[in-house]
């Protein structure tokens, strides 16, 4: 028993000695199990997420065709244009004949239009998309001729050919017609072949620099990515020159390996300003906002149905734990409910005043998408929600 005692003691004291340890550890210590936060979830974003550098365009290209083989649903025997390009076709295979005396409902005389990207080289394939200008009726079963396509300069980039795909169907027989889908354009996978690209140079905005434009303009993102750049670089090589662009000097011994540079630049992380917006679509009846959208107090009646966003002041810390140091304090903050209140039904209580938590009160009550959309424009010409609403 006094062994068992002399024991107890020991352990009390080593407790005692090392109770500033075991303090210092805890203070340090997270409350939880720490893990890395992906670069994804945080709103971290490569800077080649964010933009391209300047320079990089698609170029629209544009062609005349025509499409053989169809089921007697192409022009009719009266579309000069239809007939003209039939004859200049057959003109190519020593074949002489008047358009006058050309008559065939199973042509169709289509524009031809593709994208050319940059850095494209000869012999890469570009998607087609195939639309006829005449009065042909389908264009389902049908083959484009070879088209020449050509940029806003004439320059041909490219020449396209092949069997379209509709995804439709016309039929009619009698008087009775059955059609599915839009069945006058049509597009060809990889259907033309480009035959002369466009160069790209990236330092063509001055003498040993690049320009980085930004998808989005905003002021706050360019700082930002500029920071970001001469952070990673470990020195000052990235100026903001206004909302979208970014100005980056080439040093003299990376002008000769500049792709390595460029790819270096690209993998910067830059974690983006967002601009709160609310886009409505009436059309649809969709509404897409941002989860953290704020709407400040105000009170909206729709016939039965009321909506109240109340500001509360809430205290973040008080507890137990903030009379035992005095290192622990209370902060004053202002917390937002929505109350939303049906008369026909039970309503439902939300702890945060977002548009994410309107929206999903709105709909436990079953309200219709058309109500919660003027309830958005109510809100927002009452000056109770802060981002820029956009009515598609």
């Amino acid at each position: 028993m006094v062994n068992l005692a002399l024991s107890a003691w020991r352990w009390r004291l080593a407790l005692l000695a090392a109770a500033p340890w075991v303090a210092s550890c805890c203070a340090a210590a997270p409350a939880g199990p720490q893990t890395e936060i992906p670069a994804a979830a945080v709103g971290v974003l490569r800077i080649k997420d964010l933009g391209k550098l300047q320079g990089w365009r698609e170029n629209p290209l544009i062609g005349h065709g025509l499409v053989t083989g169809l089921a007697g649903t192409g022009d009719a025997s009266t579309n000069r244009a239809t007939r003209q390009a039939m004859s200049n076709v057959l003109a190519q295979f020593n074949l002489s004949i008047p358009a006058d005396q050309l008559q065939s409902r199973n042509v169709a005389t289509v524009m031809v239009t593709a994208s050319l990207p940059p850095f494209a080289r000869p012999g890469d394939v570009l998607d087609v998309t195939v639309a006829s200008i005449g009065d042909a009726r389908s264009l389902v079963g049908g083959s484009l001729l070879m088209a020449p396509l050509r940029a806003a300069n004439g320059n041909i980039h490219a020449l396209a050919q092949g069997p379209l795909a509709v995804g439709g169907f016309r039929y009619d027989t009698n008087g009775n017609v059955v059609q599915k889908n839009h069945t006058t354009v049509g597009s060809i996978a990889g259907g033309a072949v480009v035959e002369r690209g466009v160069a790209v140079d990236e330092a063509a905005s001055a003498p040993g620099k690049v320009a980085f434009v930004l998808s989005t303009p905003d002021y706050t993102t360019a700082a930002r990515v500029a920071d970001a750049i001469n952070e990673q670089l470990g020195q000052v090589l990235a100026d903001p020159i206004d909302a979208s662009g970014v100005s980056i000097h080439v040093p003299a011994a990376a002008r000769d390996h500049l792709v390595a540079f460029l790819a270096r630049i690209e993998s910067v992380l830059v974690e983006p300003d967002r601009r709160a917006r609310v886009v409505i679509n009436e059309r649809t009846g969709t509404v897409v906002a941002g989860g953290d959208v704020r709407i400040s107090r105000v009170s909206v009646s729709q016939g039965d149905l009321r909506v109240s966003i109340l500001a509360e002041g809430t205290d973040s810390f008080n507890g137990p734990a903030s009379r035992l140091s005095p290192m622990l304090r209370s902060v004053d903050a202002t917390a937002t409910r929505i109350d939303v209140d049906d008369k026909g039904g039970p309503g439902h209580l939300m702890s945060s005043g977002t548009v994410g938590d309107l929206v999903q009160a709105l709909a436990r009550l079953k309200t219709s998408t058309r109500d919660v959309i003027s309830i958005l424009r109510a809100v927002k010409a009452a000056g109770a929600l802060h981002a820029e609403l956009i009515v598609q």
